[in-house]
């Protein structure tokens, strides 16, 4: 089975940094895309960044700046790396994968269709 762990959240006042990392463990082979999505109270999910396993990565408007994405494939660990943080940035941050190829017995499996969620942590700036 896959999942995938945060850590890193935690409380920072407005202009500080966090480094969220996200972990993926089981039997991988390899991931095509790793985003970090965030929620915060009383609005709906939102996607922040997100990265291929080709290198090319995608911000939402209002983190391009000052957030920055990574990851290391040989830990099957993304990384969200938070700057200049505003109390706007306050939300449960989760890590979602998808196309994660995993070995089986069978050879290399791979299901197009699956989505993986982290459990989230929350990050909260304020002074």
């Amino acid at each position: 089975q896959v999942h995938l762990v945060e850590s890193g959240g935690g409380l920072v006042q407005p202009g500080g940094s966090l480094r969220l990392s996200c972990v993926v463990s089981g039997r991988i082979f390899s991931i095509y895309a790793m985003d970090w999505y965030r929620q915060a109270p009383g609005k709906q999910r939102e996607l922040v960044a997100t990265m291929t396993s080709g290198g090319s990565t995608n911000y939402t408007d209002s983190v391009k700046g000052r957030f920055t994405i990574s990851r290391d494939d040989a830990k099957n660990t993304a990384y969200l790396q938070m700057n200049s943080l505003k109390p706007e940035d306050t939300a449960v941050y989760y890590c979602h994968a998808n196309r994660i190829s995993t070995i089986e017995s069978m050879g290399i499996i791979t299901n197009p269709s699956a989505d993986y969620w982290g459990r989230g942590t929350q990050v909260t700036v304020s002074s």
